[in-house]
C-alpha cells in the first residue's frame, strides 16, 4: 500500500464501508449524496451488477459521475430503463421487488427513525425547514431493508427525532409489523466512526464496529443518547488501494463535471 492510500478521510472510510454492504446482483433504491457516493462506488468494484433505481424513474443507471440530483440527466442517459415514476413507486418498490434502500438522515434516533423535514419548533413554524420527504418514506416502508449512511454528531443521532419522515422501528419491536410495513427497515447505519445495527430484541441500535484508530468513547460522545455497546466490537478494515482510488476518480470526475 502507498502512502497517499493509507492516509484516508473520515467520508472516505464512511463511504468504502458502506459500499461493502451491497452485494453483486442486487437492486439498491439509491438516494442523494453519500448513499450515492456508496453505491455507485459498490457497482465500480466489487458489485459490477449492482442494479442502481433511483427515484426519477431510472433503472440500471450507470453514470459516470456522481449524480447532483435525481433529475440529473446522467442517470436517465445511462440507465437500462426509464419508467414513469408512478411506476418506479406502484410495481418496483411498494410490491417489494427492491431489496435495499440506501438513505441519509438529517436525524436519526436510537430506533431508526429518519428525519428530513423539518428541525426545532413545529411542522407550520421550523427552525429550519429541510428538503423534505421525497421517496424515502416508502423506501424505509417497502424495501427489503435500508442502509443509513450520516455523519456521526449528537445534532443528526438525536434521543427523539423532531418530525418522523421515513420510518424505521418506531418506538421498538413489533411497531413495523402493526404497521403493516413491507421491509425489514433499517438494518445497518454507517457513520464516519463506525457501524450501528439494531439489537435483535429491542429494535434499539447499538454500536457494533468501529472504523480503525476510533474509540468506542468517541461513538458515544458523537451520540445524543445512552448508546448502547455490543459485548464484542470489531474493527472495519481499511480501505483498499483500489477502493480509494475508484472512490477518488470518481469524486474527481464529479468535481470536474461541475465545474465545467
Amino acid at each position: 500500500m502507498t502512502e497517499a492510500c493509507r492516509r484516508y478521510t473520515a467520508d472516505e472510510m464512511m463511504s468504502v464501508a458502506a459500499a461493502r454492504t451491497l452485494r453483486d446482483g442486487a437492486a439498491c433504491f439509491v438516494g442523494i449524496g453519500l448513499p450515492s457516493t456508496a453505491a455507485n462506488l459498490a457497482r465500480r468494484t466489487h458489485a459490477p451488477n449492482l442494479v442502481l433505481v433511483y427515484e426519477s424513474g431510472t433503472i440500471g443507471s450507470k453514470p459516470a459521475t456522481l449524480p447532483l440530483s435525481i433529475g440529473d440527466g446522467i442517470l436517465a442517459e445511462t440507465a437500462d430503463a426509464v419508467v414513469p415514476i408512478p411506476e418506479i413507486f406502484n410495481y418496483w418498490l411498494q410490491p417489494g421487488r427492491i431489496d435495499v434502500g440506501f438513505l441519509g438522515a438529517a436525524q436519526i434516533d436510537r430506533f431508526s427513525n429518519i428525519n428530513t423535514t423539518v428541525i426545532g419548533g413545529d411542522y407550520a413554524n421550523p427552525k429550519v425547514r429541510l428538503p423534505g420527504a421525497g421517496g424515502a418514506p416508502e423506501i424505509a416502508a417497502s424495501c427489503g431493508e435500508v442502509i443509513v449512511v450520516a455523519r456521526s454528531s449528537p445534532r443528526t443521532f438525536v434521543e427523539q427525532v423532531d418530525f418522523v419522515t421515513s420510518f424505521g422501528h418506531g418506538r421498538g419491536p413489533g411497531d413495523r409489523e402493526r404497521l403493516g410495513l413491507r421491509g425489514r427497515g433499517p438494518v445497518m447505519v454507517i457513520t464516519d466512526l463506525g457501524v450501528l445495527e439494531p439489537d435483535p430484541q429491542t429494535c434499539e441500535l447499538t454500536l457494533t464496529r468501529v472504523h480503525p484508530g476510533i474509540e468506542v468513547a468517541q461513538v458515544q460522545e458523537a451520540t445524543g443518547w445512552d448508546l448502547r455497546v455490543a459485548d464484542e466490537v470489531a474493527t472495519s478494515p481499511p480501505p483498499s488501494p483500489r477502493e480509494l482510488e475508484v472512490l477518488r476518480d470518481l469524486q474527481h470526475a464529479t468535481a470536474v463535471k461541475g465545474d465545467g
